[in-house]
């Protein structure tokens, strides 16, 4: 391999794990928009 090739490489490894964080955190955003909608329809029911 040549030394242009693995930057390459190295370029695009960076961009997926980037962007696997991304994933990551919006899913984690989704989660907790879901626990919060669930807790406020428990509360509508309780009172």
């Amino acid at each position: 391999m040549n030394t242009s090739t693995k930057i390459a490489a190295a370029l695009l490894a960076v961009l997926m794990l980037a962007s696997c964080g991304n994933t990551i955190r919006g899913a984690g955003r989704d989660t907790s928009n879901a626990v919060d909608a669930t807790q406020d329809a428990a509360n509508d029911v309780a009172n």
